[in-house]
């Protein structure tokens, strides 16, 4: 036991958790200075977890889903944003 305190982190996404979890996983990444674009696609293409930080728990959480999940909901977050600027 360290004596360190551990925080707890509600997703904000509730209706949708595959993208609460990627958005902690990208704010504990960003907060340790990496690029979180750089850090997903290098776990997605060799699913490696050590390229996502443990830091808020953020390996953890990612780990928890499968790599489907992440494609789908990034290419629909994509895809979403496309047709948006379309209108």
């Amino acid at each position: 036991m360290t004596g360190k305190t551990t925080r707890f982190t509600r997703t904000k996404d509730l209706d949708n958790p595959v993208r609460g979890i990627l958005r902690l996983v990208c704010d504990a990444m960003q907060e340790k200075g990496y690029n979180p674009v750089d850090q997903i696609v290098g776990y997605l293409a060799s699913g490696d977890p050590t390229y996502i930080t443990s830091y808020n728990g953020a390996r953890n959480l990612l780990t928890r889903l499968d790599s489907d999940e992440i494609l789908e909901e990034i290419i629909g977050f994509y895809i979403e944003s496309l047709n948006k600027e379309e209108a």
